[in-house]
């Protein structure tokens, strides 16, 4: 079977081609500033030329950025070939902010950039390098991958190819790329009847473990049956929400900076893992959130789905996408942000015990054997019909500095494509010290994506200084403690003679 001159999707990659609408556009996009240093040139702009030289240095350790999709003849399965017509200035490109640019106007055209689909006739991401900031020695870089190419965690692998831990000045000269010569026609049918031929003997080899696997009360084929029986048993009670409206075609974007040691000392201080505390953080936000939308919180089913990664250790540097979901409640009518807490860590734990990522991770392996029609009705159906109101997913990022030539990271937040009721995805990025969050909305029906931002930032302080004595009580007590102090007699002396008295007598006596 000659496949050396493509590569096929996997079924969850080739979901994410399936789910794409004209209101939903499939790709990450990410948000980085950096330090200009050396590719600022002599009239304060950003040396573009450089940056494009640089990036196309890099992309033989990244083969699937010079690769188009392409369709089978048989059952129209999408496939990758090398694009022969490959140009970096098209994916690499340059705009600037009408100095000096402020944040404002940043996130706006930050948010009309990611709104746009990528072209599916060409690899499917882009660059943008933008400058004109109110900092004049930095710059902004703009990304967006499609999903089907890559998930959170193969993205930071993608990150790290494309940047480097140490500054250098001068890029690698890129090795010669010779395309391979897309399959033709006829070569792709022989393929595919082949696959199809040989499909009962793979199905007949797996058989035995499947089976093992079922008489396996831990096995994750049984954690997946029991994810869709619990799916069907509860996708209908999940509450609609103003966050949960047929979304637009248009997007808005905001972020927020936390210090990552901050973090992790509330996290030592009250138990759980990281993750805990954020989805606590999250849950409070929420609720003011919704509180002044007006909804009531007493019967609300309010839902958080968290992607969690299956990445093997020995798929660390592959791409495409290995990653699975908890469905986690919120404890929204808690008042007491340690309740929310304790009520999050003890689900994630029973989440766990139950191998319900596996599980999940094992339905999209299972999909495979399905036909392409299928796939396609199967990936609408898992959007809509699965029980959750919104995405927060949280990705691990380097903790050492980053740079881009000489030019330095200083921060990087994620934005998460939106699709069907989902209006709002919220993505946390650890890097260098800092915890990033990103936050996607549709315009139209989370126009006040900025007020939803300081409720994350309210809840955050509230979770962080729960359980500790409240900074009014600390002041009345030091006020308290000084006025006696103040009001308190002055010690009784021994006058000066009485005291050298006393010590001559014990020196005659001495």
């Amino acid at each position: 079977m000659s496949t050396d001159a493509y590569d096929r999707l996997s079924f969850l990659d080739s979901s994410f081609l399936m789910m794409e609408t004209p209101t939903s556009p499939m790709h990450i996009a990410a948000s980085a500033t950096f330090e200009a240093g050396p590719l600022q040139t002599a009239d304060g702009g950003v040396d573009i030329d450089a940056i494009r030289n640089y990036v196309a240095s890099r992309l033989h350790l990244i083969p699937r950025y010079r690769q188009r999709l392409a369709y089978t003849p048989l059952g129209n399965r999408p496939i990758w070939i090398d694009d022969e017509h490959f140009k970096i200035d098209y994916h690499v490109r340059h705009s600037a902010l009408p100095k000096p640019g402020d944040e404002r106007q940043l996130r706006r055209l930050a948010a009309r950039l990611v709104s746009q689909h990528l072209d599916r006739g060409k690899p499917l991401w882009e660059i943008w390098i933008l400058e004109g900031l109110a900092d004049p020695k930095t710059f902004v870089m703009i990304s967006k991958v499609h999903h089907c190419m890559v998930d959170g965690v193969s993205s930071v692998d993608l990150m790290k190819a494309l940047l480097t831990a140490e500054p250098s000045s001068i890029g690698e000269p890129p090795p010669r790329w010779n395309p391979r010569p897309a399959p033709s026609r006829w070569n792709l049918a022989m393929d595919s009847l082949e696959r199809l031929a040989c499909l009962p003997v793979d199905l007949a080899r797996s058989l035995p473990a499947m089976l093992a696997d079922a008489g396996d009360p831990d096995s994750g084929l049984r954690a997946g049956v029991k994810i869709i029986r619990e799916l069907a048993g509860v996708g209908s009670r999940v509450s609609v929400t103003p966050l949960n409206q047929q979304i637009g075609p248009h997007r808005c974007l905001d972020w927020l900076t936390m210090d990552l040691q901050e973090v992790k000392a509330v996290k030592r201080r009250l138990g759980g893992s990281l993750n805990d505390v954020m989805l606590a953080t999250v849950a409070g936000a929420v609720r003011r959130f919704l509180q002044r939308r007006g909804v009531a919180l007493g019967a609300l089913d309010f839902r958080v789905m968290a992607p969690v990664s299956v990445r093997t250790s020995d798929e660390q540097s592959t791409l495409g996408n290995r990653v699975s979901g908890w469905m986690i409640p919120m404890p929204l009518h808690e008042r007491d942000p340690l309740a929310r807490l304790a009520h999050i860590r003890a689900t994630t734990q029973s989440l766990k015990d139950s191998k319900q990522a596996l599980g999940a991770d094992v339905l999209t392996q299972v999909g495979e054997w399905t036909p392409s029609t299928l796939l396609a009705l199967g990936a609408r159906v898992a959007v809509t019909a699965l029980p959750f109101n919104l995405i927060v997913t949280n990705v691990p990022g380097p903790q050492q500095p980053l740079y881009m030539l000489g030019a330095k990271m200083l921060d990087n937040f994620g934005f998460i494509p939106l699709t069907d009721s989902l209006c709002l995805g919220i993505v946390l990025f650890s890097y260098a010290g800092k915890l990033c969050w990103g936050f996607t909305g549709e315009s139209e029906l989370v126009p006040d994506l900025r007020e939803f931002v300081a409720d994350v930032e309210a809840s955050f302080r509230e979770l962080a200084t729960a359980g500790l004595p409240s900074p009014k009580l600390v002041a009345v007590a030091k006020k308290r403690s000084a006025k006696r102090r103040a009001t308190r007699p002055p010690a009784r002396r021994r006058p000066a003679k009485k005291i050298a008295r006393a010590k001559q007598k014990k020196r005659l006596s001495s």
